[in-house]
């Protein structure tokens, strides 16, 4: 075997290891593969293609599920897990990544013939075979002509659910942009740059960089590992997607931060935006309490903090009895609220084949509770930053609402944009509501971030 072939089918494995975890463990991708290029040790070049192999296909799986259905003439549910991840690999190099034929058949069925299905080795070559005989602008034709029109021919054209195509043209048409959908399912499939804050008053921007489009605070990486960096300067340099780092920002400069302010991230794992307000806190003379109730993103949260624990405590208590367990004690809260983050579908593509329209009730429900709780444990005048890395409208604009009918004698929206706009090195596209930011990948290049403040009066 010639040495190409070595690295390549290296990648590969690295890839479909990757992808099984995610299939079999519900594994987060964005996780598990930078521990396994590590393990693998591979080349920078073998580790970019694993890179692409693993995430590729995971934001193309839908499309590559209806193309297999189509080759293999049966339902992809009937075909054992680990054929049809190999299977999926080996779409993504035939239709997109153009890998010779022949080199993305014979390695894919070495890993179905590594995964111990020998039984399947025959059938995993016909498809493939079948496959990589027709041009990718067939296959196109080819998945749309069997698609039930509308939006299932838009959903799998583009590898999107069909309930989270009519969510994103739901959350657009609010803005009177519905012409957009297009363009954002596209953004939605292409991979993001990866972007990395200077944490204010801890690190500066380097000068050789590129700064972001937006944030004052971030720039783009340059290539290769990110975590390098992130070692060298003891965790005040991280890797943070723009839009979080605007989201932020918005809480601290909201209105001007007096001396002894308390501070809650009520929700603060992983521990991004809880890195960005510690070192503004250390540098305003405030205090940051940053609450996570799950004890492995609690660690996460510990180890974002660490270049301004000085001023952050860590709990790991339920926020929605918070309000009731310290009532009146903050002067801002953070609520990043759990949601369906059906705004970061680029970097967490395996998210839009694990919700369901039926999770959104339950999230709605808890993101309720805990703008409840938020709202009780603010001191009158406080400031509530209520954050969801999606756009869906029952998570946005739906709960902002409610919760102003739930309180309205506690609390008054706030003029957000301005806020946003003031801390943006440029100015932004935005629509709708003056008191409601929604960041897009299409438009803005950064996650789907929806960005609200509210006063308590």
């Amino acid at each position: 075997m010639s040495d190409v072939r070595k690295w390549r089918a290296s990648a590969r494995s690295v890839a479909f290891d990757v992808l099984r975890a995610v299939s079999d463990s519900d594994a987060y991708a964005n996780l598990l593969l930078p521990a396994r290029l590590d393990r693998a040790a591979l080349a920078p070049s073998d580790a970019a293609l694993a890179t692409e192999l693993t995430y590729g296909t995971l934001r193309l799986r839908g499309y590559y599920d209806r193309v297999i259905e189509l080759a293999a003439k049966r339902s992809v549910d009937l075909i054992d897990p680990p054929v049809l991840d190999a299977l999926r690999l080996g779409c993504h190099q035939l239709l997109t990544l153009g890998t010779p034929g022949h080199a993305a058949v014979y390695e894919t069925v070495e890993l179905v013939r590594g995964a111990g299905s020998r039984s399947a080795v025959g059938f995993a070559n016909g498809v493939l075979r079948t496959i990589a005989r027709t041009k990718p602008g067939a296959w196109n034709s080819r998945v749309a002509d069997a698609s039930n029109g509308g939006d299932d021919e838009l959903a799998a054209l583009t590898s999107h659910p069909v309930w989270i195509v009519r969510a994103f043209r739901h959350a657009l048409a609010a803005e009177h942009r519905e012409e957009e959908l297009d363009d954002l399912l596209a953004a939605d499939n292409e991979a993001p740059r990866i972007n990395l804050v200077a944490l204010p008053g801890l690190a500066n921007v380097p000068d050789d960089a590129e700064h972001d489009t937006y944030s004052p605070i971030g720039f783009v990486s340059a290539g290769g590992d990110p975590t390098g960096i992130v070692r060298r300067t003891g965790g005040t340099v991280r890797v943070q997607d723009e839009g979080s780092q605007l989201a932020a920002q918005t809480l601290i400069a909201a209105r001007e931060i007096a001396q002894g302010e308390t501070w809650l991230d009520l929700c603060a794992g992983p521990g991004g935006k809880a890195a960005v307000l510690a070192a503004a806190a250390k540098a305003s003379g405030a205090r940051l309490v940053a609450n996570e109730l799950i004890p492995a993103r609690l660690d996460l949260v510990r180890r974002a903090v660490e270049p301004a624990v000085s001023v952050v405590e860590l709990t790991g208590r339920d926020g929605t009895t918070i309000g009731d367990e310290e009532p009146g004690e903050y002067d801002r809260v953070l609520l990043d609220a759990p949601c369906t983050g059906l705004g970061a579908l680029r970097r967490r593509p395996e998210a839009r084949w694990r919700k369901v329209p039926g999770d959104v009730p339950e999230l709605s429900r808890l993101q309720a509770a805990l703008i409840d709780s938020a709202v009780k444990a603010l001191k009158p005048g406080g400031l509530l930053c209520y954050i969801t890395c999606s756009p869906h409208l029952a998570e946005t604009r739906v709960a902002v609402s409610d919760a102003l009918k739930r309180h309205p004698d506690a609390l008054r929206e706030l003029p957000t944009r301005d806020v946003v706009q003031s801390v943006a090195l440029r100015p932004l596209d935005l629509a709708g509501d003056p008191a409601q930011v929604q960041l897009w990948p299409h438009r803005h290049g950064t996650d789907a971030m929806f960005i609200t403040l509210l006063e308590k009066i």
